[in-house]
């Protein structure tokens, strides 16, 4: 891939962060355009049809949902983080969705306006790590020695979930079950380290104080 792509994204999105690990894992040149989701330009309305990021701008094609961005990246530029394998392939992309629901029930619980639906999606987390930590066979990756795009998945809950534990412990999974080692293995990369603006933290603990939602109480106790 020669030509500089543009990622089109929102400084808090864990689903664009998913396509600039990705990006820096494979050493794409790239450059990253932030935009305002509250606001959006008319020229991003114009190019994403369904008003989301992250896009991916190659050349006058546009690429959108991360999924498919990463699927592209991955396929176009080598080595090749997917298994060439048809099964474990498939395996790899239901487990990708996974992750999204994953994902989307973490920013569920994030914005609960009270204790009940806090702990619904707590406890949907909960249930979910105990199925990732069956699922795992031989860290230190979701498979095995070499990095998928299933781990660039997954990758932003990990932060997320790690920003905050020592605030608002959720105890979603052990430090040394495998989910615990994948994380912290995932947390040590740099182009998971680098994927984020440099004020990341500060910028999603002022989102969350700002949701009026039971988890930002706990975070302001």
């Amino acid at each position: 891939m020669s030509e500089k792509i543009e990622l089109i994204s929102f400084n808090l999105c864990p689903f664009v962060q998913r396509s600039v690990i990705t990006l820096l894992q494979k050493n794409i040149d790239h450059k990253v355009t932030y935009i305002d989701l509250e606001n959006p330009p008319d020229w991003f309305l114009e190019i994403s049809p369904l008003g989301k990021v992250p896009a991916l701008r190659v050349k006058d094609t546009v690429l959108f949902e991360s999924a498919v961005i990463n699927e592209y990246l991955d396929k176009t530029t080598p080595p090749q983080l997917q298994p060439t394998d048809p099964l474990l392939e498939a395996k790899n992309k239901a487990w990708i969705e996974f992750c999204s629901d994953m994902i989307v029930n973490h920013y569920l619980l994030t914005i609960a306006k009270n204790k009940e639906d806090f702990e619904k999606h707590k406890n949907k987390l909960h249930d979910q790590f105990i199925l990732l930590e069956k699922t795992l066979e031989s860290p230190p990756f979701f498979n095995g020695e070499k990095m998928s795009l299933v781990d660039t998945a997954i990758a932003p809950l990990f932060m997320r979930l790690a920003l905050f534990e020592q605030q608002v412990p959720l105890e979603l999974f052990s430090r040394e079950s495998k989910v615990g080692n994948w994380s912290q293995k995932l947390l040590s990369l740099p182009s998971v380290e680098n994927s984020v603006v440099n004020n990341f933290k500060e910028l999603f603990e002022a989102y969350l104080k700002n949701s009026n939602s039971y988890y930002a109480n706990l975070l302001n106790s």
